[in-house]
């Protein structure tokens, strides 16, 4: 768990199944360089998995750590950190943005999710704040049909990228440079927005 104390606003960073690796310190530097301050929290309580250890570091997550204790510890985290902070927002990619959409239902002020496809076993979560959800192409699931169930929430805006899941990680083969520069546009403009409208 990484964290540093400066700003009022606090990002904590939900990885993928390979843990925290190259692709989550990008972004921690990414929001650090955007002013917030950051938290990363290993959800695997060890070292990160390589990229060509895609099924094990799969079936770790899933029958060794599985999402409802990784919410439960993201819930713990976010009520340590509540008095703290006059903000605080989570960010996930793939298994992470599942986790962040699952704590939309806790105390925090906004969500951004990259590519949850899990997201599709739990659409009848209602978040309780703001949420920016980016999909990509699945090959799984109707992406268009998962979209429109969430549309229907009061608080989601939703958004399809023409890439493939992953596209977001400059360090993996379906990096999309375009698609991961327009939606970090995107994402921080939420965030600003949001921190505008609380003053901040």
């Amino acid at each position: 768990m990484k964290t540093e104390y400066s700003s009022k606003s606090l990002v904590i960073i939900l990885h993928e199944i390979y843990g925290i690796n190259d692709h989550i310190q990008f972004y921690h530097d990414v929001w650090i360089n955007e002013g917030f301050d950051v938290l990363i929290p290993n959800l695997l309580h060890r070292e990160s998995f390589t990229y060509a250890e895609e099924e094990k570091a799969y079936q770790y997550f899933m029958n060794e750590i599985e999402f409802n204790t990784s919410l439960q510890e993201v819930k713990e985290i976010v009520k340590n950190n509540r008095d703290m902070y006059e903000q605080i927002y989570i960010i996930g990619f793939s298994i992470g943005a599942t986790i962040a959409w699952l704590s939309s239902e806790c105390e925090v002020d906004g969500i951004i999710a990259y590519y949850g496809s899990r997201i599709r076993n739990v659409v009848e979560i209602e978040p309780n704040c703001p949420t920016l959800l980016f999909f990509s192409n699945e090959k799984s699931f109707d992406v268009q049909d998962l979209a429109m169930q969430l549309r229907t929430k009061e608080k989601s805006v939703v958004e399809i990228i023409d890439a493939e899941h992953g596209f977001m990680n400059p360090f993996y083969k379906t990096y999309n440079a375009s698609e991961c520069h327009k939606c970090m546009e995107t994402s921080i403009d939420f965030l600003k927005q949001l921190e505008e409208r609380r003053g901040i």
